[in-house]
């Protein structure tokens, strides 16, 4: 059949990873030729081992997942031709690789495991009756998984910065600093405005004090000539001397 199965077109979260990848279903390829008992399997093999894969005469010659590490290709996915049909509602997607439950189990029979290493693949879909292969479609190109870093190689130190970007981290911590404290003197000479008003107000020179300097007591004087004492309680007296007659 000339259809070439690809990863999935449209944008979808995780359509490859490091162990899976998303297949767009194929749609109306098996119509002509499948039956209602036939099956479509996906046969997946290393880019380099496409040419040696054979179709197995039936199905219990399929190739199961556990020998892809030896036989570096297997075959998965098997479903009723009818989901294939132009009018089965079916996913838009088959994803390989998803069923982490075959490594684990060790089942016997064909499964959809993860992928052990980041390949490249190849795939194509394969038409089964009750008597062997009927159609399939043409290999895929290649389909590279991501690779996995290892711990070993992240490097904890971060990288260093150019000059250029130490220049310009610098002189925008100074400009925030300066900002930060024209910000905080602008609000200080305010509060502390509004401080000074409220406490003085119209009440300045009342609640201002005073401290006067210390006068000593004035020392009696001499009396002048012609000076006596009135009696108690008067004072001194000036006495002039009589008029001239």
């Amino acid at each position: 059949l000339p259809y070439v199965p690809r990863v999935a077109p449209m944008a979808l979260l995780g359509k490859v990873t490091a162990t899976t990848f998303a297949l767009e279903r194929p749609c109306c390829i098996f119509d002509q030729h499948a039956s209602a008992l036939d099956s479509v399997w996906l046969a997946v093999a290393f880019a380099n081992a496409t040419a040696t894969f054979r179709n197995p005469p039936s199905r219990a010659d399929v190739p199961p997942y556990k020998q892809l590490p030896t036989a570096h290709s297997y075959m998965t996915l098997e479903t009723a031709a009818a989901a294939f049909a132009c009018s089965a509602p079916s996913p838009a997607v088959l994803r390989v690789g998803g069923d982490t439950a075959c490594r684990d189990q060790g089942r016997q029979d064909p499964c959809n495991g993860p992928l052990p290493s980041p390949g490249p693949y190849r795939v194509k879909f394969l038409l089964m009756g009750c008597h062997g292969p009927k159609a399939e479609t043409r290999w895929s190109h290649p389909i590279l998984l991501h690779r996995a870093l290892s711990p070993s190689t992240i490097d904890p130190v971060p990288p260093r910065h150019g000059s250029d970007v130490v220049v310009i981290m610098s002189i925008l911590a100074s400009l925030g600093t300066v900002l930060a404290t024209t910000v905080l003197g602008a609000l200080g000479a305010k509060v502390w405005g509004s401080l000074c008003h409220r406490d003085l107000g119209t009440s300045t020179f009342a609640r201002r004090s005073y401290r006067t300097h210390h006068i000593p007591p004035a020392l009696p004087q001499p009396l002048p000539p012609g000076c006596g004492c009135s009696p108690p309680g008067l004072g001194c007296l000036t006495l002039r001397p009589p008029a001239p007659c």
